[in-house]
């Protein structure tokens, strides 16, 4: 009987042992990209959004000289925080960047638990970048 319970305790914590182990799997191919996510089309935002709590979209043009100072800003967000950063080339996405009203470049747009939160006009910098997502996660 001493036996049984031993052999069932044992099974028991390989199966805790599994699960734990499956858990922390699944929670690292759920974490934030450390690189921004290139954004083709609608169906690859939604897909975005749908899929992490805080998305910032980086509405962009290469020939957009704010834009270009923008990038390692944008990068380095994308690597030092909770958000997962997209970027959306308005050029190659015209009337993605007309659904969400871009008139001008760059538009930053942040999305918490898929809605629409914040909209920044312009260049922007790195701390007023994150106390924006800060305040969303």
């Amino acid at each position: 009987m001493a036996e049984n319970l031993e052999e069932i305790r044992q099974r028991k914590l390989e199966e805790l042992r599994d699960r734990a182990e499956s858990a922390q799997r699944t929670e690292a191919t759920m974490q934030t990209p450390m690189t921004p996510i290139q954004i083709n089309g609608q169906t690859a935002l939604t897909e975005t959004v749908d899929e992490h709590d805080v998305v910032l979209v980086d509405f962009y043009a290469d020939w957009c000289g704010p834009c270009q100072m923008l990038e390692p800003v944008v990068e380095t967000i994308a690597a030092e925080t909770d958000a997962t950063v997209a970027k959306v080339d308005i050029d190659a996405n015209q009337q993605l960047a007309a659904e969400y009203g871009v008139r001008s470049v760059p538009t930053l747009v942040l999305f918490a638990d898929e809605q629409l939160v914040e909209r920044l006009i312009g260049m922007q910098d790195e701390s007023r970048l994150r106390t924006v997502i800060e305040n969303h996660t």
